[in-house]
């Protein structure tokens, strides 16, 4: 039963892995809406719509942007918070079962390369990939040229 709930857990942290930095930007929402007087029914609403604006801005960006620089500091502001979230989950859970501080170390820091290499890979698994020189729409393709032949017909 452990080794179900672990195995769940984990599941449960690389599937939201992604949603770290929008699920940070909805606490420090629904916290600062709460100090200023919005109420235990406002505050919950103004940050699920700050975390949801935050997650579609990001991949709205992220999918229309064309520089590799700016897509790749894009996918470092998702993949910075899961990594340390992934850190911190591991850590915490292993003091369970492993007694040595290194060990516990090492796993911390092998998952919090995966977890954050999961958030990188799910903001970009949806984008397609575009030419680079290509100034015109998609499918506006220049007419074929017409030989003398197909003109006599």
């Amino acid at each position: 039963m452990n080794f179900a709930g672990i195995g769940l857990f984990c599941w449960l942290i690389f599937t939201l892995a992604v949603h770290a930095l929008p699920f940070f930007v909805a606490l420090n929402v629904f916290m600062m809406a709460l100090h200023s007087g919005a109420g235990v029914l406002g505050a919950p609403l103004v940050a699920i719509a700050a975390g949801g604006m935050m997650l579609a801005i990001g991949q709205t960006a992220f999918a229309m942007i064309r520089s590799v620089i700016i897509r790749a500091i894009i996918a470092a502001l998702f993949a910075a918070p899961a990594t340390l979230a992934g850190y911190q989950v591991v850590f915490a859970m292993s003091q369970i079962g492993v007694p040595s501080l290194a060990w516990r170390e090492i796993f911390a820091c092998i998952s919090a390369v995966f977890v954050g290499g999961t958030a990188w890979t799910r903001l970009t698994i949806f984008t397609e990939t575009r030419p680079l020189n290509s100034g015109r729409a998609v499918g506006s393709d220049p007419q074929p040229v017409l030989s003398a032949a197909a003109h006599q017909k």
